[in-house]
């Protein structure tokens, strides 16, 4: 009874007549904003029928075949790189970190030369390095026979210092500089110094040619390395970063070797990565022990997550706050995390899927560098002279460097959208208009149009459902078997 109600509610009041139904199909052909359709309806002939048909259904072809081009475009998610030079007049001056390439005072390592070993394996967490077996058991014996010696005191009280005897000169912008203006910073180098590394807003350069003037003096008789383990170069190495960041040597310090003056001219570089799926950036990622995101930073504290998670304690040359690893940890937990962390892939760097994807902003300094001989004669005899040395130690111990902005600019290379919504939404409206003549209007007119007939379809085909069987209760069958039953008996 029910259903039978609703199919006449459905009948009087939505299902118009077949008349009906038939005269709104032709009002639209009529009255739509899609340019064609009512020309097929209107004219007589039936040659122009076919034709208006042929150039309406071309059309239509067309667009259909543009706007999905276009969107297919638009979701292989196209970029464009546009490159700035922008010029200004004081720009600031970057942070520079400087180590010496004999990390160790001699007379410290002379009867303890296993020294290397472990600063191998304690560097090893920011650059992986293989360890020999053939050094294991002298290790063993070390570590068990030393179990509370601590590699970071000894590494900062024995390691290269930075004081006025090894930096003899140092100028930034015409005024002088000091070994106190220079920050203390672990590295695979040992100890090692940073000028800016807070970036002071008074350290800036509004003049190009000008910047930081260095002379070093790397007493090559106090500090050595081992060559079987070590470097075997004598000189300054320094790299070139952000002031908010921490320092990189892997792959990108640059060498200045005694006896050589290196002029080194700079510029700055911003760049501009788009997020994902544009790009690889992924914004939002903030780093707990740095001010700003770099994945350099990013791989750091992701190795000194696992590290604290694993050994219960955080090697010294990671940032963190947490119990310091002995010599012992870093042998029998810290070295074998940081091989499993490498082969695993735990902590990986570049796509925006990975543990440190690429900054969405970022700024480089890109150097050019050239060199020369240090001093002429009368400056070797000057400073000869003026620090007591030899023409020979002059020659084989100073190092010269000079940093400064080749000119008051930097360059901003962004990465921009190739097509943008609105561009999209552009293109797409501009094939419908140029083939068509249609518009948003006319594409709710069609929804209409077509919503209408569904809602016709729909409940045509419920009207021709079959009827429902009605179903009755156990007793009510009972009774009506028992009814007939007796009226069987009665005839």
């Amino acid at each position: 009874g029910i259903l039978e109600k609703i199919r006449l509610y459905l009948i009087k009041k939505f299902l118009p007549h077949l008349e009906d139904r038939r005269k709104y199909h032709q009002e639209f052909a009529l009255s739509t904003s899609f340019h064609g359709v009512h020309n097929i309806v209107q004219t007589q002939s039936k040659m122009r029928k076919v034709l208006w048909l042929l150039v309406v259904v071309g059309c239509l072809g067309i667009v259909i075949w543009q706007i999905c081009s276009r969107f297919m475009y638009y979701f292989s998610w196209p970029t464009t790189t546009t490159v700035v030079m922008q010029y200004v007049e004081n720009v600031k001056f970057p942070a520079v970190t400087f180590c010496s390439l004999n990390r160790f005072q001699s007379h410290a390592v002379s009867n303890l030369r296993i020294i290397f070993l472990i600063w191998n394996i304690v560097s090893g967490v920011l650059k992986k390095s293989v360890m020999e077996d053939k050094y294991s058991q002298e290790l063993n014996n070390f570590l068990l026979g030393n179990q509370n010696f601590s590699i970071k005191e000894f590494t900062r009280k024995n390691g290269f210092y930075l004081n006025s005897s090894t930096l003899l000169e140092c100028e930034f912008f015409g005024k002088p500089c000091y070994p106190q203006d220079f920050e203390h910073v672990f590295t695979e180098y040992g100890n090692c110094f940073t000028f800016n590394n807070n970036d002071l807003p008074a350290r800036r350069v509004s003049l190009s040619g000008r910047g930081l003037y260095l002379l070093f003096d790397v007493q090559q008789e106090k500090f050595t390395d081992e060559p079987a383990l070590g470097y075997t170069d004598a000189g300054i190495t320094f790299v070139i970063h952000s002031p908010k960041e921490l320092p990189r040597f892997d792959g990108l310090g640059l060498l200045t070797p005694v006896g050589m003056h290196a002029q080194v001219s700079i510029r700055q570089l911003k760049s501009v990565i788009q997020e994902y799926p544009w790009g690889e950036c992924k914004p939002g990622i903030k780093l707990q022990h740095q001010e700003i995101y770099s994945t350099n930073g990013c791989l750091q504290e992701c190795k000194a997550r696992y590290i604290q998670d694993w050994c219960s304690c955080l090697p010294f040359i990671l940032p963190g706050n947490g119990k310091e690893c002995d010599l012992l940890k870093f042998y029998n937990c810290v070295y074998p995390a940081i091989y499993h962390i490498e082969r695993e892939g735990l902590c990986t760097v570049g796509t925006h899927n990975s543990t440190c994807p690429a900054p969405c902003e970022e700024t480089d300094y890109p150097t050019t560098i050239t060199y020369s001989s240090f001093g002429g004669q009368k400056a070797i005899k000057y400073f000869s002279a003026k620090l007591k040395k030899s023409s020979e130690y002059i020659r084989k111990n100073l190092v010269r460097i000079d940093i400064k902005y080749h000119d008051l600019s930097y360059k901003i290379t962004q990465q921009q959208k190739a097509l943008t919504i609105s561009e999209l939404l552009a293109d797409v409206g501009g094939q419908l208009g140029l083939f068509c003549g249609a518009s948003m209007i006319t594409i709710i007119e069609l929804f209409e149009y077509i919503f209408t007939n569904f809602c016709w379809m729909c409940i045509f085909l419920l009207l021709k459902a079959p009827e429902m069987p009605q179903w009755n209760n156990p007793a009510e069958n009972q009774s009506t078997q028992k009814e007939n039953e007796k009226g069987i008996q009665e005839c």
